[in-house]
This record gives C-alpha cells, sequence and structure tokens, in this order.
C-alpha cells in the first residue's frame, strides 16, 4: 500500500522557535489583550505567534498599497499618455524582474537575513511611492517616470515575496502552517477587494498623488511592524549554514533547482503551479471582451464579476485558515485546479450575466485554494535552507501568467474570446489530468 508523501525531518528546535506552548503562554499572559478571544478560534490560530501576529501585521499594509498600485499607475500613465497600448506595456515591465531576479532573491533569503531583506525592500517600496507622489505634486511627472518607478517597484517585490514567505514557516509551527497561510490569503483578498476601491476614492478627491502618498505610508507602517520581529538569523543556520556562504550565488541558485525538482511533493506543487498560471489563470485578461461585448453589462458588470470572484476567493482564504491542516492537499491541488479550468469553459460559453456571477464565484474559491495549498506544501516540504528559493521559484508563476495572458490575447484575436478562453481552460485541466495520472504519489501529498 503507497503512503502518503511526507515532509522532511524537522531539526531540533531552537531556543526561539515557535511552540504551541510559548504561544498560548503568551496569550494567557496577555489575557487583557482585545485580539485574545479571537486567538481561541481554530481559524485565528497562527495569529498566536507574536512573529507571525508581526507579519501578519506587515502584510496588511503591504498588500493595501500592492493592490492600490493596480488602480493608480495604470491611472496615472493614461493620463499622461491616453494610449491603451502604454497600459499593456506598463504592466509588462514589471514582469522583467521575477524572469531576471526571481532565483537571485531566492538564495539571498536562504544565505542572509529574511527580517532585513523584507525591511530593506519594504523601505525602497515606500520611498519609490512617495517620489512618484512628489513628482505629481511638483508636476514633473513624465511616462518614462512611470516606466522606472513601476520596474524599482517590482524588483522591491521580488525580493519581499519569498523572504516574507519563508518568515511564516520560520514562525509558526510545521502543524498551523496552512492556517498561518490562509490567514495571509485572507488579507490579500480583503486587501484585493478594498485597495482598488480607496485608491479610486483617493484619486477622485487628491488625484494620483494623494494615492500615492497613502500607499508610502502604508509601505512605511508596514516596515514599523517588520522590524519588530525578534529574529534576524539568516536563513541557512544550522546544518546547511556551515556551507551556506562557500558556495557562490550561482551554486546557491543551482542547489536550489536540484533541490525543487528532486523533491517530489515541491516538484509536483510547482507543475500545478505553473500549469495553473500559464493556461487558467490568464483567463481574467480577457473580462473586459465578456462585461462589454458578450455579456452586454459594460464596465458596472465587469467590476461586479471580480467583485464575486474575490468574495469566493475569501470564503475559501477562511476554509483554509479554518480546517486546511485536515486535508489531503494532493488531491485537493489537482481537484482544485481541474474544477478551475473546468468552470472557466463553463463561463466562456455562459450567455447569462446572473450565471457568469456564480461561475465567477466558483472560480475564486478554486483559485485561493490551489493556490494556498501549492504554498503551504511547497513550505511544509522545504527544509528552512532551501525555503527561500523554493518559494522564488513559486512566485515566478507571475512571469508565466504573464506569457498566458499574451497567449490569450493573440489566441482570441484569431479564434475569438469565447474559444480561446474554453481552449485554454480545457488545456488547463487536462493538465492536472496528466499530472495525477504520471506522477500517482501526488495525490498522496498530505
Amino acid at each position: 500500500m503507497e503512503t502518503p508523501l511526507r515532509s522532511p525531518p524537522i531539526p531540533k528546535e531552537e531556543p526561539d522557535a515557535p511552540t504551541a506552548e510559548n504561544a498560548d503562554s503568551e496569550v494567557a499572559t496577555r489575557s487583557w489583550h482585545p485580539l485574545h478571544a479571537l486567538l481561541q478560534l481554530r481559524a485565528f490560530e497562527a495569529l498566536r505567534y507574536r512573529d507571525y501576529r508581526l507579519i501578519w501585521y506587515g502584510q496588511v499594509f503591504a498588500s493595501m498599497g500592492t493592490w492600490m498600485d493596480q488602480v493608480t499607475r495604470g491611472w496615472l500613465i493614461y493620463e499622461l499618455t491616453d494610449s491603451a497600448l502604454q497600459l499593456g506595456l506598463v504592466r509588462g515591465i514589471q514582469a522583467i524582474p521575477f524572469l531576471l531576479l526571481s532565483p537571485v532573491a531566492g538564495s539571498t533569503a536562504d544565505r542572509y537575513s529574511r527580517k532585513m531583506q523584507m525591511v530593506v525592500a519594504q523601505v525602497v517600496n515606500g520611498l519609490v511611492y512617495a517620489a512618484t507622489a512628489l513628482l505629481i505634486y511638483i508636476d514633473e511627472i513624465e511616462p518614462w517616470h512611470v516606466y522606472v518607478t513601476g520596474f524599482l517597484m517590482a524588483v522591491a517585490q521580488v525580493f519581499q515575496q519569498p523572504a516574507r514567505a519563508a518568515m511564516i514557516a520560520d514562525a509558526v509551527p510545521p502543524s498551523h502552517l496552512t492556517n498561518a497561510i490562509g490567514l495571509n490569503a485572507v488579507i490579500f483578498n480583503v486587501a484585493r477587494s478594498t485597495g482598488p476601491a480607496l485608491a479610486g476614492f483617493l484619486i477622485a478627491i487628491s488625484g494620483t498623488g494623494g494615492a500615492y502618498l497613502v500607499q508610502a505610508v502604508f509601505f512605511f507602517l508596514a516596515t514599523l511592524w517588520t522590524m519588530r520581529l525578534r529574529s534576524g538569523r539568516r536563513a541557512s543556520a544550522g546544518s546547511h549554514g556551515e556551507s551556506g556562504h562557500k558556495e557562490s550565488f550561482g551554486q546557491s541558485i543551482i542547489e536550489g533547482w536540484k533541490f525543487s525538482w528532486r523533491n517530489e511533493a515541491v516538484r509536483t506543487s510547482l507543475l500545478i503551479v505553473m500549469f495553473a498560471s500559464f493556461f487558467i489563470v490568464p483567463f481574467t485578461t480577457l473580462l473586459p471582451v465578456f462585461a462589454r461585448d458578450i455579456l452586454g453589462v459594460g464596465a458596472t458588470g465587469q467590476g461586479l464579476l471580480l467583485t464575486s470572484m474575490g468574495v469566493g476567493a475569501l470564503c475559501s482564504s477562511v476554509l483554509i485558515a479554518s480546517v486546511g491542516d485536515r486535508l489531503p492537499r494532493g488531491m485537493l491541488m489537482l481537484g482544485g485546479v481541474t474544477l478551475y479550468g473546468v468552470i472557466v469553459v463553463a463561463f466562456s460559453i455562459s450567455p447569462w450575466f446572473q450565471l457568469s456571477l456564480v461561475l465567477m464565484g466558483i472560480v475564486g474559491l478554486c483559485h485561493v485554494h490551489a493556490h494556498a495549498l501549492v504554498q503551504t506544501v511547497i513550505q511544509f516540504y522545504s527544509p528552512a535552507a532551501f525555503r527561500g528559493r523554493t518559494m522564488a521559484l513559486f512566485h515566478m508563476s507571475q512571469v508565466v501568467m504573464t506569457v498566458g495572458s499574451m497567449l490569450i490575447g493573440a489566441l482570441s484575436s484569431f479564434v475569438g474570446a469565447q474559444w480561446a478562453l474554453a481552449s485554454m481552460g480545457v488545456v488547463g485541466a487536462l493538465s492536472m489530468i496528466t499530472i495525477y495520472m504520471a506522477l500517482p504519489r501526488a495525490r498522496l501529498i498530505r
């Protein structure tokens, strides 16, 4: 009988490593704390750990600032150029750092202090936003400034993401990892719903300069929370730490790639997220076409479709945070992404707006369910010394998604939006079935 894939042996805990006993005693000694009752709920268990709480608080502000930028940067470049083409170009340039620097960022997170890497990246982000606001207020902003600051912001994000993701696993014990990542997904999706709305409100009352100023403040607040983290030690301390600096950056990157391929659970998880990012997730690129030309609901309808997806994503995040550790992760990753592809196909042929709203809610459930579980498995099966590099590979799915968006856009110009969406959805679902058949142990991942 096949046995479930297990994580690598957990090394002996260091004195400041997170333990349930330390967390519970900390909560007990702070019973007056307003969060005390909340922390007793299973869905919020990871918040009992001080370092995770600080990471989570910082994520609140960082996510808000990042999602606000999705609206503010596009609005600014369109104000300056009146060019729809440049709307796409300013987003495309932000994929370049993820392609070129993700391996370096992951290796840095495994060799040096993850806390310091996060602090520096967040300060750079805040300064970039503050500089943009200043250029707008003194009326010196030019289109090339928007491109340069967008590129610098993406560079900071590249270094910030693997460090933060790896620190989550450092801050909680393995038994609470799924809960911690689920709570992060909750914040991410709340910010996705509220950040763009806040940016639109600020642009309406104070212009893009006011929005960028608030984004800068958010990142500086995130930095304040991050600086309070107890641990700044580099991740490779321990068995891997003795040789951590003897190998070059290039060797370190290659070792990370080798580990990710040789570890069956990590390899399977990366294959799932890459196929999903290439074939299925880019369907949102064509939402304006469906909203205006197929469903006939215009920009307001498109907003409602995205809201429905956001509600589904939020529900999925809460579910994972509540019961994620008791779920069969391998089957849910494969099943969730397969269903994702099937629902995208159904959305492509739906002639009714109400049905499309329901389908978008299910898409949100599948998207976060698969995405959060994939991230959990990668971190759970990666030793601390490799966690930054494996998470850097995970975040390279953003580059894959950009390429997929270009492909589905080109395909729609030849066969139409509905056929393009249906074709990509079918191939995405079939790719999950192929993984299920070719890698039978994938379904045993716990």
